[in-house]
């Protein structure tokens, strides 16, 4: 079995967000969401738990990073193409999001990512399959 990955973000507004991430194509496990937490699908073995400030805190004893300050995480998620990065990019923005950076173009790897609603930084990249040599 693959190892899974459950990636655990605080959130003002759980609605928000999930409009937000709607918005970008994503999906939602209703199994694991109500007004406290969602599940995101990002792929077969990638989630993401949106959870509500109040709800995230239950889970540590420490302070919630104040995003719009400070970056405790970069999210980084590949892609299939370069036309893909720069779609993403332009549905996060038309969804309320920012771009924190320029894209960067290192001819066999190209990036480029958003801020979503909470100030959390994904990176997209794609990687020329060719760059990578043989297997």
């Amino acid at each position: 079995m693959a190892t899974q990955i459950f990636v655990n973000l605080p959130v003002k507004d759980l609605n928000k967000s999930v409009e937000f991430f709607t918005h970008l194509g994503y999906t939602f496990n209703p199994q694991f969401t109500d007004e406290n937490a969602t599940c995101m699908i990002v792929s077969d073995t990638i989630y993401v738990m949106l959870l509500v400030e109040k709800f995230f805190k239950t889970f540590t004893k420490k302070d919630i990073c104040d995003s719009s300050k400070s970056t405790e995480v970069l999210v980084c998620l590949s892609c299939e193409s370069r036309a893909q990065v720069d779609e993403m990019v332009a549905k996060a923005v038309a969804a309320g999001g920012k771009t924190p950076n320029e894209p960067k173009d290192y001819g066999f790897m190209y990036g480029h990512g958003y801020e979503d609603l909470d100030g959390h930084i994904w990176e997209l990249m794609y990687m020329d399959p060719a760059a990578s040599g043989p297997h």
